[in-house]
């Protein structure tokens, strides 16, 4: 296990208020410039295991998110985050609805083709670019969920929910058994820069350790360069650890602990 190429104290993050969210109306949305269907999200609702055989199926899932009823048969490695189910925050109600590519994958290719998005994600291109992405998670065991994040009835943000203990990460930091890591992109510029981005992360690191008992800590690795990511996975209460080279970025290792 590769050692972080840095450490250093991190100051205690000062909390924001994120200003309210404007209620948007039921039904058909537009967002830069993609225009999509209004969500119906519901009210209910060092151990290797990295060759474990799952199975992986998760086409045909009835709409809007549910997976086989609700459930995947076999193991599952993160808890069923499609059953998480919505959670209030102080910009609105945030659900994780794991992404269907018939349905979303061209509000996800115009949020990847955003500069700001693309500086960092690098994804930017043609929809088959943002479908072999996605393609690579929806075919695999279960290790890492997509998902759109869905405020107040409206598809705003996109995460990736992942075993980080058995992603490649983990050979660049002391990894602990069932650590859970977050991707996150914010798909519209109103919502940047403002206190949502927090909100939302903090909301979201919650919900997975409510909801996965057995892990101890949420952790993510945002670009050093990233100055804003960083500032808002701090003020959702997360600390810097460390850093790692990573073999696509400088990271800078981010956790919040149970």
């Amino acid at each position: 296990m590769l050692p972080f190429a840095r450490f250093r104290p991190v100051p205690a993050p000062s909390a924001r208020a994120p200003r309210s969210r404007t209620a948007r109306p039921p039904g058909p949305v537009t967002c830069e410039g993609a225009r999509v269907p209004a969500y119906d999200t519901g009210t209910d609702g060092g151990e290797d295991t990295a060759d474990l055989d799952l199975p992986p199926d998760l086409t045909g899932a009835p709409a809007p998110y549910e997976v086989e009823n609700g459930h995947r048969d076999g193991p599952d490695l993160l808890d069923r985050v499609a059953d998480w189910g919505p959670v209030p925050t102080p910009v609105g109600v945030l659900h994780l609805v794991p992404v269907r590519p018939e349905r979303d994958l061209s509000l996800i290719t115009t949020w990847m083709n955003d500069p700001v998005v693309d500086a960092f994600w690098l994804l930017a291109g043609p929809a088959e670019r943002t479908a072999a992405h996605l393609a690579g998670q929806l075919d695999g065991d279960g290790r890492s969920v997509p998902c759109l994040g869905v405020l107040d009835g409206l598809p705003m943000s996109y995460w990736e929910i992942y075993r980080a203990d058995l992603d490649p990460i983990a050979r660049y930091y002391p990894s602990r058994l069932h650590d859970t890591g977050l991707h996150v992109l914010i798909g519209s510029a109103e919502d940047r820069g403002r206190g949502v981005g927090a909100a939302l992360l903090r909301a979201t690191a919650d919900l997975v350790l409510r909801n996965r008992p057995r892990c101890s800590r949420v952790v993510a690795e945002p670009d050093v360069r990233n100055a804003a990511s960083i500032a808002a996975f701090r003020a959702a209460g997360f600390r810097t650890a460390g850093e790692a080279e990573l073999p696509d970025k400088r990271a800078a290792l981010m956790i919040k602990d149970r």
